[in-house]
């Protein structure tokens, strides 16, 4: 994740609507907030190898 990532403003609408009526939320709707939400979150780190003894 860069740090310049940001939410735009159609999924900041959506996410509000979403907390007012979440049943009105269509499957687009919900697959753009699950995409936004997944790009904002920190990339995984790579596990260390394990040392040999």
């Amino acid at each position: 994740m860069a740090k310049n990532e940001k939410t735009g403003d159609s999924v900041g609408t959506i996410a509000a609507k979403g907390i007012r009526d979440p049943g009105s939320l269509t499957k687009k709707e919900i697959k753009s907030l699950a995409a936004s939400a997944l790009t904002q979150r920190p990339d995984k780190k790579k596990p260390r190898p394990k040392a040999k003894q």
